[in-house]
């Protein structure tokens, strides 16, 4: 079993389930899962865990995110992009120096009423599938941060944006909001994920070269042990690189496999962070174990989440 995160450059008309469908085949798997929903006519960054590192899944859907994205000024649709019905159109007859003065104000947080068309339930029931069926439920609005929205191009009626944005936002509805802003509606025409957390398009493969390199690996009679796809594959540990490490000595190694509590002076280096602080703890022969954080009135390091890898 391969146990990392592989970073997809995912295609227009997959879903963030068609991708991993598609990975479970290529890498002869079951154990896979995604970060967070792209939708399908959505492009770029999506982290795809391997292994023990699906148990990172939440942990990455929770990292900041980066789009460029193309708002369509005039046009209202029922899904808040233009795959859905045209509910309404309207004569653009806004300046540009409006268009930036209307994204500068949703820099920082605003509370964002979640589009009918997204997976979010309520009462057990997704909005998509209540919006197909032609229902309509209140949405409370959420809370959520624009940390930058730069205008790229102004092409009016077609407004190209960069937006860098906290967990839960939809651009979809950001677009919409800023249509309604401006008094002539909008939707949004494309969207292109760049980065999710540390993960951006420079570390990204597409579906199509993991293929190839299975392919590769099958004519090289690498067999199972996948050599070129694993060349694709970043370590679990990778993620918390910003975490001090820790290595536990030989005669502990034991309470780490069980997913015990570790002393300062059963790891080698005998360290003492503040209790707010994670580290990584490994095995003696340098394998990553799982993520510690210190309880100063324990006087030792208790598990956060624990990566124990199975090959």
């Amino acid at each position: 079993m391969m146990n990392g995160i592989i970073v997809i450059d995912k295609e227009p008309g997959f879903t963030s389930h068609d991708v991993v469908a598609k990975m479970r085949g290529i890498c002869g798997q079951r154990k896979i899962g995604h970060t967070g929903t792209l939708d399908p006519m959505a492009t770029g960054v999506l982290p795809v865990c391997l292994g023990s590192a699906t148990k990172l899944c939440d942990m990455l859907a929770d990292r900041d995110k980066e789009y460029v994205a193309e708002l369509l000024l005039g046009v209202e649709t029922d899904t808040q992009d233009v795959t859905g019905q045209v509910l309404a159109r309207c004569p653009v007859e806004v300046q540009e120096s409006q268009v930036r003065s209307a994204a500068a104000s949703f820099v920082g947080e605003y509370r964002q009423v979640p589009p009918m068309y997204s997976a979010l339930k309520v009462n057990g029931k997704k909005l998509c599938d209540l919006a197909r069926a032609g229902k309509e439920v209140e949405r409370k609005a959420r809370p959520v941060q624009i940390y930058e929205l730069e205008i790229l191009e102004c092409s009016l009626p077609v407004v190209r944006m960069r937006v860098v944005c906290s967990k839960g936002t939809y651009i979809r509805t950001l677009c919409a909001d800023m249509g309604e802003r401006l008094a002539c509606g909008g939707t949004m025409q494309s969207l292109r994920r760049t980065r999710v957390g540390m993960f951006s398009l420079e570390d990204a493969c597409t579906l199509g070269e993991l293929q190839r390199w299975k392919d590769e690996d099958m004519l090289g009679h690498a067999g199972l042990d996948h050599a070129k796809l694993r060349q694709a594959l970043r370590p679990v540990d990778s993620v918390f690189a910003d975490c001090p490490a820790l290595h536990v000595k030989q005669e502990s190694c034991l309470l780490l496999d069980n997913g015990n509590a570790i002393a300062p002076q059963q790891t080698a280096e005998g360290e003492v962070y503040a209790k707010d602080i994670w580290v990584r703890m490994y095995r003696p022969d340098r394998s990553f174990a799982g993520i510690y954080a210190y309880e100063p009135d324990r006087k030792w390091y208790r598990p956060v989440k624990m990566f124990l890898e199975k090959e």
